[in-house]
């Protein structure tokens, strides 16, 4: 295993990556997504989360062009989607989220470099409005592939949903709802009730939340649209989101990449988690060294519900208390 130290030497080599973050832990540049791939040695990562532009002519700035014909685009994801492959650890796991239609592309492309595909997480979008001759789009895909059997699968736990008007649980889980596990049961492809994902299960209280392991479908994770919340012009995501990526395919002390970094989120998540992380972001930097700034400054986002509704906590200076998730 090559150490993290290595890593970032290797990368030092490439002329076209500007170093604009450094912390104990990670390391942000300022460059192309390529660039900072191609830069990695293979076999070298341990988690990738990708969450490209859309393609839908939405504006990140000059050096970004979010409106290239279908075949570029495929093209040029396949680029950055072949590197990821090649960096990735045997056992690594790639997240990539987009729009259904492209991650249908991608989960072909995957397919065919040999890649596993674990889940489709279908992450429910809120607030929709009808387009034309089609349905309203409900979800983005989160398409979750490893490169042979998973090294790291840490089990997510999740509050069972409660309707918020009876009190009364909204699943009826098949008629087996006497055989859960009363102290909690693992992470679905939905994600409910944020602002308790990370509590270890073992620990919960069962006279309070009754805990199920999360679906398929995630249904906690709040859009960033208040200008309140958001650190940059385009679309940024929830912190709750990235830290239950991260907590779930990695350990503490492995390596975390994200070549389309954003406003930082990805790098918030492995920071707050005590993993190694490495990204790269074409575009304005700022945003996301202002969400890490904040961060080794003592302020730590609070999720409080599905509405997205945020707060900036301060945290002790000497310490990051961080509830574990269950692991096998």
């Amino acid at each position: 295993m090559l150490p993290f130290e290595v890593i970032a030497a290797n990368i030092a080599t490439q002329k076209e990556l500007q170093q604009v973050y450094r912390s104990e832990h990670g390391i942000l540049y300022q460059g192309d997504c390529l660039k900072l791939l191609t830069a990695l040695p293979s076999k070298s990562v341990d988690l990738i989360f990708a969450d490209p532009p859309f393609n839908l002519g939405k504006e990140y700035g000059e050096s970004v062009n979010d409106q290239m014909e279908v075949d570029k685009y495929l093209s040029w994801s396949q680029q950055w989607l072949e590197q990821s492959v090649r960096v990735l650890k045997e056992g690594g796991s790639l997240f990539v989220f987009n729009l259904p239609q492209w991650c249908i592309e991608y989960g072909a492309y995957l397919n065919r470099k040999e890649m596993w595909f674990r889940h489709w997480i279908a992450c429910r979008m809120p607030k929709t409005f009808p387009r034309g001759k089609k349905m309203s789009p409900a979800h983005y895909g989160l398409v979750y592939y490893t490169k042979g059997e998973p090294a790291v699968f840490n089990k997510v736990y999740t509050p069972i949903q409660v309707c918020r008007h009876c009190g009364r649980e909204i699943r009826d889980y098949g008629g087996h709802r006497k055989r859960l596990n009363e102290n909690g049961i693992n992470l679905m492809d939905v994600w409910d009730m944020p602002e308790d994902v990370w509590e270890n299960a073992s620990e919960t209280n069962p006279n309070e939340t009754l805990w199920t392991l999360a679906e398929e479908m995630w249904t906690d994770i709040p859009p960033v649209r208040h200008r309140q919340h958001k650190k940059r012009v385009p679309n940024e995501l929830a912190p709750i989101m990235l830290e239950r990526i991260v907590a779930m395919a990695s350990n503490p002390g492995q390596v975390v990449v994200d070549p389309f970094g954003g406003s930082g989120t990805t790098f918030y998540a492995a920071e707050k988690l005590h993993r190694y992380w490495i990204g790269s972001e074409i575009g304005d930097t700022q945003p996301a060294i202002q969400r890490l700034t904040n961060l080794a400054n003592g302020l730590v986002e609070q999720w409080e519900s599905a509405r997205g509704n945020k707060k900036l906590k301060r945290r002790e200076t000497n310490a990051l208390q961080l509830p574990i998730p269950y692991t096998t």
